[in-house]
């Protein structure tokens, strides 16, 4: 999103984080795999000390705050959770506000006053919280969740820069481009989520194997949500559709921005139709992908991934339903 213009930042603060985001463009695989490798260590290793002076009960009351916000925000996944032990569900929930949280910096409603120096003060809170400071109590459930599950504070500091992304920049070239930023603002979660869920203890397989399908899984849901928002995204002065695959059905940016959808008779142009069949076949491509490591989470954890999956996959069902009108129409599942 390019920042507006009474945004108090300078120009400075944005050339530094520019020059940040043209360092990492082309990486993402490499950055993710780095996280990866981050997530399998910390699973081997002991989980971190609970040092912080909080009453049970206030604790307590911080999870349940999670699990409201949860059950609001993502219902289906909420209520997937239920199926887990207490304690991996109020993991999850922690995990998922602290996600959210982080994407309302640059979608919520202060979206318009974040700067680069905001997403530097939330990464410093992001190492209080792992060092067992935390800011305030949804902070502190994350802090006991580190407590007692052994989870990487790697992909925490990506879904960060995830955020940086978004300030200073809203068009995609290619696919690499936009799989760096699908990493980072969604396969994270699944990084931070995959030992909370466990992996079955008679899984004889390759554990890193359980992770990529994590990752595909992660991929697949945001690539959904672009193309369910395309509309809604333009409206941020956002197209996060690669330029090259636009170009190669022959669709100008301008014309995305505009919308590719007759306002006088509701037709959706054939070349956007084709376009996004192109788009949702690698979708479902990737989902497919990730089917292959849900069986091997621990058997508590299944249900809540596949129903993720089943809901968000049926998505580009509506989609389709919906004549690949994304510009006018939203789709959902009901």
């Amino acid at each position: 999103m390019e920042p507006p213009n009474d945004l108090n930042i300078t120009a400075a603060a944005l050339e530094k984080a520019a020059d940040w985001s043209r360092d990492l463009l082309g990486r993402g695989k490499e950055v993710e795999d780095n996280a990866l490798k981050a997530c399998m260590e910390a699973a081997e290793a002991p989980c971190a000390d609970w040092s912080c002076q909080l009453q049970d009960e206030i604790l307590n009351l911080a999870y349940d705050r999670c699990g409201e916000v949860t059950g609001e925000y993502a219902k289906t996944f909420y209520l997937g959770t239920k199926l887990m032990t207490p304690e991996k569900q109020r993991a999850i929930w922690a995990i998922y506000v602290w996600c959210r949280r982080t994407d309302e910096l640059v979608d919520g409603p202060n979206a318009s006053r974040v700067t680069p120096k905001a997403l530097e003060r939330w990464d410093e809170r992001l190492q209080s919280v792992f060092a067992g400071e935390p800011y305030d109590v949804l902070d502190a459930a994350l802090s006991h969740t580190l407590s007692e599950f052994p989870i990487s504070i790697q992909p925490f500091r990506d879904m960060v820069d995830g955020m940086r992304m978004d300030l200073v920049k809203s068009r995609y070239k290619n696919f690499d481009e936009l799989y760096e930023y699908c990493y980072r603002v969604a396969g994270t979660v699944a990084l931070m989520t995959v030992p909370v869920m466990g992996i079955d203890e008679n899984f004889e397989g390759d554990k890193e194997k359980v992770y990529h399908a994590a990752l595909s899984l992660g991929l697949a849901n945001q690539l959904t949500n672009i193309l369910r928002d395309v509309g809604e995204d333009v409206t941020r002065g956002r197209i996060y559709l690669p330029v090259d695959d636009l170009k190669r059905y022959g669709i100008q940016e301008e014309e995305v921005v505009k919308g590719l959808v007759d306002p006088a008779t509701g037709k959706v142009d054939d070349r956007w139709k084709e376009f996004m069949k192109f788009q949702i076949a690698r979708a479902r491509d990737i989902f497919k992908e990730s089917e292959k490591g849900i069986n091997a989470l621990h058997v508590d954890a299944r249900w809540p991934v596949w129903s993720a999956l089943v809901v968000y996959r049926e998505i580009l069902d509506a989609i389709e339903a919906n004549d690949y009108d994304n510009f006018t129409k939203r789709a959902y599942v009901p």
